[in-house]
């Protein structure tokens, strides 16, 4: 099978590692997205192992739509009883960028009628359509009127595990904790510690790594692919039981998190309990002033998601914080590699060190930076060699 594992903007290159390692044959790294060719054990097992993919596409069908009539003619030809069973419904997901259709929801309306007028004048009867728990999720994309139509193999974006319980203002995105994981280099067995943990996906996303548990094992109801005309439930479930057997019981890592709210605290405690990760995340109600290094632990990764301060009038706050950040990792964190993410990169300066890399990601609309710096212990410079005794 062709495929389309689609992503974050700045985890192609992570994403393509993470397929090759599942035994993909990459094809292509793109913008946001890495096409691969495998076979139905491979769909099922990136499905259940992937940490970075957020929807995962079977292609079918391509084609150029100048207009509204080209667009239902081409939909028109496809023959839909192979893909949509007699009594399951359906649903479609469009993505249209740099086309002269104006609206995406007009695209999929369109797709719709053609699909089910085909179905009417085939068998006297139309499939319905299920925006939320649709059988069959199709997805359009049109780029310049060029159109590819895909099977969502999840049925359902990867990135919500199924474990988040709660999640406080601005929790991040599964797909993109993961992601910050890896570009932290994080070597999964490193004391990991996010100071400011919020709803502790970070430390989650961790967990389940050097726990070796896959991430799909918390989809919550059935995988896209299990209505699908060819989908194969005995490789599903061999896959299934595999992926449960590789779990590791005894934790792999020194893994915690502090936050200066309680119900905060209380709520990362849920979804940790929820990963089934209870015994391998500590956590603590802390002000970040307050965090410090592990004493009996070697040096790991501090990786922490601060606020941004979006409201106006919050600039002065946030410099106090981030310049509190900075205090903290010089002074509690030596010998450690520091890894902030954030979208506020002028409160950011007020950290007070110097970045050793700079890495451009997005946290949904907003620009954002993975800053990463090491934390020596006195100073970078290497002593001078002492004099020898003078020489008369």
């Amino acid at each position: 099978m062709h495929l389309t594992a689609t992503t974050q903007f700045g985890l192609e290159e992570l994403l393509a590692d993470e397929l090759y390692d599942l035994g993909a044959d990459i094809t292509h790294v793109g913008s946001r997205a890495v096409e691969f060719i495998g076979d139905h054990r491979l769909l099922y097992e990136v499905a259940l192992w992937s940490r970075l993919s957020i929807r995962l596409l079977r292609p079918f069908a391509a084609f150029y739509a100048a207009d509204e009539k080209a667009l239902y003619r081409e939909v028109s030809r496809i023959d839909w009883q192979d893909f949509i069973g007699h009594g399951q419904t359906f649903a479609i997901t469009p993505v249209v960028n740099r086309s002269t259709f104006e609206h995406s929801l007009f695209v999929a309306q369109l797709t719709k009628d053609a699909i089910v007028d085909q179905f009417r004048a085939r068998t006297g009867e139309r499939p319905s359509i299920d925006t939320r728990n649709p059988d069959i999720r199709l997805h359009l994309r049109m780029t310049e009127n060029e159109v590819i139509l895909s099977l969502d193999a999840a049925g359902d974006s990867l990135h919500r595990r199924g474990y988040r319980q709660h999640t406080n203002e601005a929790p991040l995105n599964e797909v993109l904790a993961a992601g910050l994981v890896l570009l932290s280099g994080w070597d999964g067995k490193q004391p990991l510690i996010d100071p400011l943990c919020g709803s502790a996906t970070i430390l989650t996303e961790a967990g389940l790594m050097c726990q070796r548990i896959a991430p799909g094992l918390f989809h919550q109801g059935k995988f896209g692919f299990e209505n699908w005309y060819d989908f194969d439930p005995k490789l599903w479930e061999q896959v299934r039981e595999e992926a449960k057997a590789q779990r590791l019981e005894e934790p792999q890592a020194y893994l915690a998190g502090s936050d200066l709210d309680p119900k905060v605290i209380d709520m990362a405690a849920a979804n940790i309990t929820a990963a089934g990760l209870e015994d391998c995340v500590r956590l603590s109600v802390r002000d970040v002033k307050d965090a410090a290094a592990p004493a009996k632990e070697a040096p790991g990764i501090v990786l922490t998601n601060p606020p941004y301060g979006e409201r106006i009038g919050e600039g002065a706050q946030m410099a106090a914080l981030y310049k509190t950040i900075g205090d903290t990792l010089k002074t509690g964190f030596q010998g450690y590699n520091a890894c902030i993410f954030t979208g506020n990169l002028e409160a950011a300066k007020s950290i007070g060190l110097k970045p050793a890399r700079r890495i451009p990601l997005f946290n949904g609309p907003i620009d954002c930076r993975l800053l990463k710096y090491e934390l020596y212990r006195g100073s970078k410079r290497e002593p001078k060699p002492a004099e020898g005794p003078a020489q008369n």
